[in-house]
Formats: structure tokens, sequence, C-alpha cells
């Protein structure tokens, strides 16, 4: 049994900590709303903590997933930062989605006090993170990786080191480009079906089993064609997304425009007042022509 403490309990968070727990870790979980934190140690039987130095303190490996850059500095630095309370040769693992640069700062930072750092960012959705069965894209050293994947095989069903400090960032930054381009695609092969007069339910069953078939065909398409847009990843965290992807873009001179011209087309959405739909609403956008 490892000490473990997990940072932010949001529709992600909190079920892989839950996770953790089941498997049998010793659990103790800080979310900047202290009753969620209060209520998921009831119901897991856990820990809570006031501030993720407390939780931090005495942990084997400390555990975050949180909304962004700026979120991520705020529950590892300061007083009461996570970093604050760690010990000498535990592990941060960082689930955030959030910039290589912060990763790459915030693991200087760790390795100065005796910390290891491993870059972990999930796919998957709340489905995955509910059934325990994300993918894990990592960035570490080889010996931090290692020690702490035993630990994130609670919840992941394929985790895998890219290389080092950043390079899992980089790798989800990747998966949210192919996301962006498979949901426009998918959106518009629906809404020439709908305005062509096919049923989209056969079309899908034609198509899905060849080269066009993928996760989101195969999952989202029922729920597009129903104009039903409350499922999974929210438009405005796949902006903050985007926006970290087309500036690592310009950072490394890979040119990015289709992701560039997805990004304007859920700004769209978030001015049509759908920031908390989730991705697919890329055909509502295509509706709102009609």
């Amino acid at each position: 049994m490892a000490r473990v403490a997990f940072l932010g309990l949001g529709v992600m968070g909190g079920p892989m900590a839950g996770h953790l727990a089941k498997n049998g870790q010793s659990v103790t979980v800080y979310n900047r709303t202290y009753a969620k934190a209060l209520d998921w140690a009831e119901t897991h039987k856990g820990q809570s903590a006031a501030t993720p130095r407390e939780a931090a303190q005495g942990a084997q490996f400390v555990m975050a997933c949180v909304g962004n850059d700026d979120d991520l500095r705020s529950v590892c630095l300061g007083d009461d930062g996570a970093f604050s309370g760690m010990q000498t040769g535990a592990i941060f693992v960082d689930h955030t989605t959030v910039s290589a640069k912060v990763t790459r700062e915030l693991a200087e930072i760790a390795a100065q006090k005796g910390i290891g750092y491993v870059d972990a960012p999930v796919s998957g959705g709340q489905a995955g993170a509910e059934n325990g069965v994300l993918s894990v894209m990592c960035g570490g050293s080889e010996a931090d990786f290692t020690a702490a994947e035993p630990a994130m095989q609670a919840y992941g069903k394929i985790i895998k080191r890219l290389g080092n400090v950043g390079a899992g960032q980089t790798a989800k930054m990747c998966n949210q480009i192919a996301i962006a381009g498979l949901v426009q695609g998918l959106s518009e092969a629906l809404h020439l079906a709908e305005k062509s007069g096919l049923d989209g339910e056969a079309l899908v069953d034609v198509i899905s089993g060849g080269a066009a078939g993928s996760w989101q065909m195969v999952n989202r398409h029922k729920t597009m064609l129903a104009d039903d847009y409350d499922h999974g990843f929210a438009v405005d965290w796949m902006r903050k997304d985007l926006a970290i992807c087309l500036e690592a873009g310009d950072d490394v001179g890979a040119s990015l425009p289709v992701t560039a011209l997805v990004d304007q087309f859920y700004k769209d959405v978030q001015k049509m007042g759908g920031g908390r739909w989730d991705t697919s609403s890329l055909m509502k956008r295509l509706k709102s022509f009609d």
C-alpha cells in the first residue's frame, strides 16, 4: 500500500482518486471546494486535507488533475503548495492538460527540492475516468515513470512513457489536434447527410466499419444527430487546449492550419452560448447556418 495524495476532484480527478482507494492505496484528497473533499473522503473511506501541502505530507506520490497552468502552479507552489509538503524522493504526477512550458518550469523547481516529476495527461473523458480505462501519456525520467506506473494502473488502461518531462503534454496536444479535425469532419459528413435526405444512422452503419470509422463516430453520432451536446469534454476546455497546441506549434515551427481553423469554429460555438456544450457541438454550428 502506498500513501497517495490527489489534488483536484472534478469529473476526472474524483473517479481517478476513487480507483486509487479501491485499489488499496491510502489516499488523502484536496479540492479547492473543501466540501467536495470531505464528501469524497466519506464515500471512499479516505482522508481529506484543507491545503495541497497538508495532503502531500508523507505521500509517496502526489497526483494532480486541475484546470489549467495557473491552477497547477497554485496547488504546487507557495507555503500551502504541495511541493512545500512533499518529502525528498516523492514523485509528483500531473494529470492536468497544461502547457509543456509550465510542466518544465515546475519540474525544475521540483528537482531542486529532490522531488520527482511525471507529466501524465490523460485521454478517455469522464467515462474513461469512471471506468478506469484512461490512456495516460507520460513524460519524465525512466526511474520516476517506473516508480509511478503501478499507481497509475488503478485508472489507466494504456500508460506509456514518451520521453523526458514535457513529452506527455506534447503527446496530449497531438491527441487534441487529431480530435478537433475528426469532429469537424464528422460534423460535416452528418450535416451533408441530413441536408441531402439521407438517414444518418444508416449512413454511419455503412461507413463506420471502413476507413472513415473513429471513436468519435461510434460514440457521438447518435447524440449529434439528436442535436444533444451535453456529453463529455466542454468547448471551453477544448479551446484552452487548442491554444496550447497552437502556441506549441509556433514554438517548434509546426504548421497547424486545420487546428487554427477549428479553434475559430469553437469560438463561434462559444458565441452561440455553447461554451459548456461538448466538443461534438461543431455540428450545432453548422446547423445554425440553415
